[in-house]
């Protein structure tokens, strides 16, 4: 069984892969539009022969917030799934049977910490392997990349999960935020992608903040919420391929690179891949979005 983690659907109930999935394309007026980019994959993967279960991670289609990039939730919620599916009745899987993880971007992630956590947080699962692409491994590092691209507005959905994962710190985050900044955050909390980009493409990540976001960021309480979230701090128990772009524009190649090395230095088995496409109008994320296809046929074999 494949169990596939989504990358970025946006933070809105609407936004859930498991009602994409019945739509293929979502549109309910106005920006609100997006469709679902991942659907390929997983129809090849059936097509192939495999079972598939996909989480819609915690929070999103249900009343509660998103926990969007979450280290935590989002790594249990695709062992929950795993979990979940292997006991469904009427399907031919076996309880002891394999499983393994695939994401790319958000989803790449979250396949790496369902790695780094199936030996503690669910040891009866038989992983035997997980393609982790472009894992966002370290939230800081990514904030600059971030800054003037077409998806700046994914920093409103992590500033939105943090405060859903850590309610007593919620009171100091807004008072970083400028009204401006608080009006992106409830607008992304409610958006797919697709408007996302829309609204808020291109726009600098300061106009949001009361202070230098470069500088508070490695302040406390963020230093510390910044730092739990990083992957690498326990070994996978499977083979785990990681694949990045070198010139990735929104998420760092060297994040992804040194989530790698944390793992070797634990003794895990893995195997980096670098893709070589060179930059390309980087605030459009090409370089982010295009590997995501280009890689997918190696990440699947």
């Amino acid at each position: 069984m494949i169990n596939y983690a989504p990358g970025t659907q946006g933070q809105g109930n609407q936004c859930a892969p498991s009602r994409m999935f019945n739509q293929g394309i979502h549109y309910s007026g106005g920006w609100d539009i997006m469709f679902n980019y991942e659907e390929m994959f997983v129809a090849t993967m059936v097509a192939r022969g495999f079972a598939i279960v996909v989480t819609d991670y915690q929070g999103l289609g249900t009343p509660s917030m998103h926990t969007y990039v979450d280290r935590v939730a989002e790594g249990q919620a695709v062992l929950d799934a795993a979990r979940a599916a292997m006991r469904l009745p009427g399907t031919s899987l076996d309880l002891q049977g394999p499983v393994a993880f695939w994401g790319y971007s958000q989803g790449g992630g979250a396949a790496a910490s369902a790695a780094e956590l199936a030996s503690a947080y669910d040891p009866e699962l038989r992983i035997v392997g997980a393609y982790a692409g472009v894992p966002p491994a370290n939230l800081k590092e990514l904030l600059p990349y971030a800054d003037g691209s077409v998806l700046v507005g994914a920093v409103g959905y992590g500033l939105n999960s943090i405060m859903a994962a850590y309610p007593e710190f919620a009171d100091v985050i807004r008072s970083k935020m400028t009204p401006r900044g608080l009006a992106m955050l409830e607008s992304v909390s409610r958006q797919c992608v697709g408007q996302t980009l829309l609204d808020f493409a291109f726009r600098h990540l300061q106009p949001y903040f009361t202070e230098d976001i470069y500088q508070f960021v490695n302040e406390e309480p963020f230093k510390t919420l910044f730092e739990e979230q990083r992957l690498g701090r326990y070994k996978p128990n499977a083979p785990v391929l990681i694949n990045s772009n070198r010139y990735d524009p929104l998420v760092p190649w060297t994040a992804a690179n040194q989530l790698g090395r944390d793992w070797c230095a634990q003794g895990a088995d893995v195997e980096f891949r670098t893709n070589e496409e060179p930059s390309f109008l980087n605030k459009l994320i090409i370089n982010h979005a295009l590997p995501m296809l280009v890689d997918g046929e190696p990440a699947m074999q």
